[in-house]
């Protein structure tokens, strides 16, 4: 992380005016705006009349200890970091400045860049637990469903607006699990067809045989078992949106026949004569390449340049910075709520994990953590140690460049199935590939009966 716009608000306390004028201007030329006080009672006037984000105080002063301040703090300024400095060290002393509530202990003599680490990983607890505080309270608005505030979810909101303004076709693009629907939901909703229907479609979970009746409809007598015509989702959504998500996985057969539909917004049903005429809105999303498919000649050149008229890119969760934490708290929220428990918090350290973890799942694998974290986590307080063990720090895990290709790719296999809690459809989405293909690299793999 690094500082936030505003400056962040920092107390020096020595009873040396050397060190106060050293630690003053070291942390003022990295942007804090810094005030210094000469003893314990000075400390406590300024506190009592400035908002100070974190405290660094030496512990061996005269008349009041820096212990009694870093007490005080505790006590008295709920939203204030303190970390200590001293000039004789001992396990003693920093063991008393940590239980009595020290974020951080430095040594004197210490490195300005040890000053300035302790003084930026205090800092971002502080941010962190701050977002926990504050949660979706402060949020002005979620538009659409959509959590974030981040630049980038910025952008796919402005995206949103833009598009909704028209009826042109628009491509989603992005990881499985950023909230592609979302925001193809968010695009019908505001636009003129909102009163209209929104009929998602996953063409990658409809087998092919099946997929030109479930889109198209057909006719009575169009094959074995067809005793009675049936509508398809094309006149289903009929005056509203049609949402074509995986796009790719469709055959180039498929293909063809949508892009019928998009030049001249017409469908056959199956084993009908003649056309019937539709209007609707697609949206499309895919989790690959297109363009890259399309040179490889399994999509369509003549369908991509139809699709991709209007595009928005999903940014993966491991690009949206805080959002996560906000999104955690929200599904922490909704879960505790539907399974009837009271909310629980996550510790400092807990949101750290969560913020720095490269979430290959994205939001959905994130909210599926979060909601077995609320059914199996028995206190209030959601630690480290209630997290996925692949989140987890382990010195014994294997990380080394000696172990084979198969090897890395079971573990990784068995990680993902352990994030969505075994589903193996979840899980084919997260790895990009179809439930046949994850069925038989689980066969491949030793000890497949244990995932």
């Amino acid at each position: 992380m690094t500082p936030s716009p505003e400056k962040e608000r920092l107390l020096v306390v020595d009873d040396s005016p050397h060190t106060l004028e050293v630690l003053q201007r070291n942390l003022t030329s990295e942007g804090y705006q810094v005030f210094a006080a000469g003893g314990v009672g000075e400390a406590i006037r300024i506190l009592e009349t400035t908002k100070v984000d974190l405290v660094i105080t030496d512990l061996k002063m005269p008349k009041v200890s820096g212990i009694d301040l870093v007490r005080h703090v505790r006590e008295n300024c709920k939203d204030t970091e303190v970390m200590t400095i001293t000039g004789y060290p001992s396990i003693e002393g920093a063991v008393k400045a940590i239980k009595t509530g020290a974020e951080e202990y430095l040594t004197k003599p210490f490195t300005d860049v040890e000053l300035l680490s302790a003084v930026r990983r205090t800092l971002d607890k502080l941010h962190l637990r701050r977002i926990g505080q504050t949660r979706l309270q402060k949020m002005p608005s979620v538009p659409y469903g959509i959590i974030g505030q981040s630049a980038v979810v910025r952008r796919v909101l402005s995206a949103v607006a833009k598009t909704a303004s028209t009826s042109a076709t628009v491509l989603i693009s992005g990881e499985s699990g950023t909230g592609k629907e979302l925001v193809a939901r968010a695009i019908h909703y505001s636009s003129a067809r909102a009163s209209s229907t929104f009929v998602p479609v996953n063409c990658g979970g409809i087998p092919e045989g099946l997929l030109e009746s479930e889109l198209f409809g057909h006719v009575k007598g169009a094959f074995t078992g067809a005793t009675e015509s049936r509508a398809g989702f094309f006149q289903t959504a009929d005056g509203g949106t049609i949402f074509l998500d995986e796009i790719s996985d469709t055959s180039l057969s498929m293909q063809t026949k949508l892009l019928r539909v998009l030049e001249d917004k017409e469908v056959y049903m199956v084993g009908a004569s003649r056309s019937r005429k539709v209007d609707i809105r697609i949206i499309a999303a895919t989790n690959k390449d297109l363009a890259s498919l399309v040179r490889k000649g399994v999509f369509r050149e003549d369908l991509f340049f139809r699709l991709n008229v209007l595009t928005v890119a999903m940014p993966p969760l491991r690009e949206r910075g805080d959002d996560i934490l906000l999104l955690a708290h929200n599904f922490a929220a909704k879960f505790a709520e539907e399974f009837g428990k009271a909310t629980p918090r996550f510790s400092d350290n807990a949101l750290q994990v969560l913020r720095n973890y490269h979430w290959p799942g994205n939001v959905r694998e994130l909210e599926n953590v979060v909601q077995r974290l609320v059914v199996m986590t028995d206190g209030s307080l959601i630690e480290v140690s209630d997290l996925p063990s692949l989140m987890r720090f382990s010195p014994l895990r294997e990380t080394g460049l000696h172990r084979t290709l198969a090897e890395v790719e079971a573990e990784y296999i068995r990680n993902v199935l352990a994030s969505v809690r075994g589903n193996k459809t979840k899980a084919a989405e997260i790895l990009q590939i179809d439930r046949k293909t994850l069925r038989d690299k689980l066969k491949k793999t030793d000890g497949t009966s244990s995932l």
